[in-house]
């Protein structure tokens, strides 16, 4: 189930918010008296984060309030923002281009016409558009109408290694398929109005991103440039299903993240991972990079203590968090685009986690 990877390309959209000014900003969207207002702009403080874009965004130089058409301030503490209806309109005309723009790139890297690609696999969970994405880049791409189309929906920040996952079984089933994978996320559409606690951490943290992968199996797998996925791995952690959640409201998609998160990667990672690796006849301090997906920077804490390895391994993990935010599903992608181009030593993993509390995980070598 070797899948090679041929060529990686990302694409961000054009403007950007700083995070200082966000939270100053957030603040008259969540009402807030100056106990409130003190705690929202520690929270973005400590969130990691110096800047994101978002397709939410407009340029300009008037201040951040004026340059997000999207979310007028509210009338009043009723007014909770833009429908769910309004949201998805917005994703299914932003969400083509930015995909579309990492997918050239991905194509470029790996020296590939589109006409050669023969799957085609689409992950996203902020949104919901059909004909969508897929249909787009066929026609755009000039891919062939016959391709194999999957699309890998809802499964929150780890979105992509599953669709990796999928693109590493048509591999492995055809010796001559070359895939093209890609995962877009609008994650500022669904910033949530008001003192909505099980948001404002959301609403720190999120940005929106495109990023693919070309790819290929068969006898040739094995390229000289090593960046090889040689496994995968994933696993569903006990007594979780409250620590991360996702679902669909009236007034936006409503993602809750538990405090108790970092807990559960600390009692339950380094037990799977020093398993799963020992499948594939290695242990953790056979990993020279790791590839971790900045969900926070807590999260990022747990991985390294719980793993024991060194802070200079999350480096690129903590400045793709700090200059882009949590871009959800392309994240992970990100990191491994800035892994390769730096020639970092391989064996890698990569790890990412999404709602259940799950973890995904994958072997490059």
């Amino acid at each position: 189930m070797s899948f090679h990877i041929a060529g990686i390309g990302t694409s961000l959209p054009p403007f950007t918010a700083d995070q200082k000014e966000a939270a100053q900003v957030a603040a008259r969207f969540a009402h807030t008296d100056d106990r409130r207002a003190r705690m929202l702009r520690l929270l973005y403080r400590k969130s990691g984060v110096r800047t994101r874009r978002a397709v939410s965004l407009r340029g300009g130089d008037q201040p951040l309030e004026e340059r997000i058409p999207y979310y007028p301030l509210p009338r009043d503490e009723s007014d909770l923002g833009p429908t769910t209806g309004d949201r998805m309109r917005w994703y299914a005309e932003q969400a083509r281009p930015l995909a579309l723009r990492s997918a050239e790139a991905a194509l470029d890297d790996a020296g590939l016409e589109a006409a050669a690609i023969t799957h085609l696999v689409t992950v996203s969970c902020t949104g919901f558009d059909a004909p969508g994405v897929d249909a787009h880049l066929i026609e755009q791409l000039g891919i062939p109408r016959g391709v194999a189309r999957t699309h890998v929906g809802f499964m929150g920040c780890h979105g992509a290694m599953n669709g990796l996952r999928v693109a590493g079984g048509y591999a492995g089933a055809d010796p001559g398929a070359r895939v093209l994978v890609n995962a877009v996320e609008l994650c500022s559409l669904h910033f949530a109005y008001g003192w909505d606690e099980e948001m404002l951490v959301a609403n720190t943290l999120f940005a929106d991103g495109s990023a693919s992968v070309v790819g290929h199996g068969g006898p040739d797998h094995g390229a000289a440039d090593g960046w090889t996925i040689r496994a995968h791995g994933s696993f569903l952690m006990p007594e979780s299903a409250e620590a991360m959640t996702w679902g669909i409201g009236d007034h936006g998609f409503r993602m809750t993240l538990s405090p108790r998160v970092p807990e559960a990667i600390g009692e339950y990672l380094p037990g799977w991972i020093e398993e799963w690796l020992g499948q594939h006849g290695l242990a953790p301090d056979d990993v020279v990079s790791w590839a971790v997906h900045p969900g926070g920077p807590r999260i990022l804490d747990a991985v390294r203590d719980s793993l024991r390895i060194d802070e200079t391994e999350l480096t690129i993990s903590r400045e793709t968090l700090r200059d882009h935010g949590n871009m959800s599903s392309p994240t992970v992608l990100f990191i491994l685009e800035r892994m390769r181009r730096e020639n970092r030593p391989l064996p890698c993993v990569a790890l990412a986690f999404g709602p259940g509390l799950a973890v995904e995980a994958a072997l490059v070598v």
